[in-house]
């Protein structure tokens, strides 16, 4: 069985902003409203500075980084 490898990942853009996926998660959860979620997708656009998320596989919406 392989290891269990530890990683982060960090989204950096414009100069001055960084998102590591915690904090977009956290944002998507927040934006959506963290409720009855089972699965959750993150698209991010640094160009338009916009996320999008889709939860439970059908119910999208977005939010400003």
């Amino acid at each position: 069985m392989a290891a269990k490898v530890n990683t982060k990942i960090e989204l950096q853009f414009g100069g001055d902003k960084a998102y590591t996926e915690e904090v977009l998660v956290s944002m998507a959860k927040e934006a959506y409203g963290a409720k009855d979620i089972k699965s959750l997708d993150i698209y991010v656009k640094p160009e338009e500075a916009k996320a999008y998320y889709v939860v439970n596989g059908d119910i999208t919406g977005s939010f400003d980084l």
